[in-house]
């Protein structure tokens, strides 16, 4: 057996540790933006602002008060760092492993039979971003021949922004920039950088899985949320039967200085919580977003945000901002376990620091 077959035997703690770090998350807070995209492959986009928007919530808990959405907007906009891509901003620096598998979309029969019944919709629209974009979706022309079911109710009749979505997942249009919440789109060409490396489907892929377990740390093997394959190392968990893949960078850096944890609040759509099964088998936190639940039957709130305590999910923030009283109304920080005194400080301090990073006042309830 050779060595870089022996598995790595990790403490729950150092598991968690590793993933924490993996997600920008300790005390050593990333400088900017691009930094954070490029570790964690993609910053989430969803428009609910109970707080803020994923997308600012996301860079703001990591980067900390230096951080203001305009710095985002000129990384996507301006210095293309980023680009945006199925409901997420990805470092450019992925696009080119991303490009095989964009040029096989749509992979399902249905898919491909609407874009063959479509051909002349689908020149259409290329052409006239062509000639007159960069464009908003409701002033382009809808010319479609057949029209797709909108299963999940979410575009309507016109079948524009469903034509614009199936060639943005090929790669021939690209969002360019936003106006609000209203993407303005054009052709790729023009968007994306024209100079890139090209790679087989096959090499693409095995780097894509390297970067997801760098962004996640430590991965199930085979598990759809965080897909790294075989990337990384083998690794076991004390406590769990789950056979793990490891980065290999983040095992040795568990032997550097540990500067300490500190307070996190997570939008629900945060990187850290989508991988559900891992949150629960590593950090024994069973997570529920109580968005889409009946109001009788919500615990923590419409939008809680769970709250991370160095390497521990320690309860949830129910909170809102109220832009007319300019407040951020805490309803309720639920504890898991009754805090500490010091602890209560160190998330009063967050939340106080959400505050001033929104421009607001925090109103508790009496």
């Amino acid at each position: 057996m050779t060595a870089a077959s022996v598995a790595h035997t990790l403490t729950r703690d150092q598991a968690r540790r590793i993933i924490v770090r993996a997600q920008l998350l300790d005390a050593n807070r990333p400088g900017d933006v691009a930094e954070v995209a490029e570790q964690l492959g993609y910053v989430k986009i969803d428009p609910t602002a109970t707080i803020a928007p994923c997308e600012h919530t996301m860079l703001w808990s990591r980067i900390g008060w230096s951080y203001e959405p305009g710095q985002l907007r000129k990384a996507v906009e301006i210095d293309r760092l980023l680009f945006e891509f199925d409901g997420t901003f990805r470092p450019t620096s992925l696009l080119p492993l991303l490009l095989p598998v964009m040029r096989q979309h749509p992979r399902r029969e249905s898919g491909r039979q609407w874009l063959e019944a479509n051909a002349r919709f689908r020149k259409d629209v290329l052409a006239r971003l062509r000639a007159e974009g960069p464009m908003l979706a409701s002033e382009i022309p809808d010319t479609a021949a057949v029209a797709r079911k909108d299963e999940g109710g979410w575009y309507g009749a016109n079948q524009v922004p469903q034509m614009l979505e199936m060639l943005a997942r090929r790669g021939e249009v690209a969002v360019v920039r936003r106006e609000g919440r209203h993407r303005v789109w054009d052709v790729a060409e023009r968007v994306f950088p024209q100079d890139l490396p090209e790679y087989e489907p096959d090499e693409a892929a095995r780097l894509l899985a390297e970067r997801r377990l760098q962004a996640g740390g430590i991965a199930k093997q085979k598990s759809p949320w965080t897909p790294v394959g075989m990337a990384g190392e083998p690794a076991t968990v004390e406590g769990s039967k789950w056979r793990f893949r490891v980065d290999p960078e983040a095992v040795a850096a568990l032997d550097d200085e540990d500067d300490g944890g500190r307070v996190a609040l997570l939008n629900p759509y945060d990187s850290l919580l989508f991988d559900r099964p891992r949150l629960e088998e590593v950090f024994e936190f069973k997570y529920v977003l109580e968005q889409f639940k009946p109001k009788s039957e919500r615990v923590y709130g419409y939008f809680a945000h769970p709250i991370l305590m160095g390497d521990r999910f320690v309860g949830m923030l129910d909170a809102e901002v109220d832009r007319e009283q300019e407040v951020l109304k805490v309803h309720a920080i639920h504890e898991f376990l009754p805090f500490e005194p010091e602890e209560m400080e160190m998330v009063r301090a967050e939340i106080g620091d959400l505050a001033e990073w929104l421009g607001v006042t925090v109103a508790e309830p009496r």
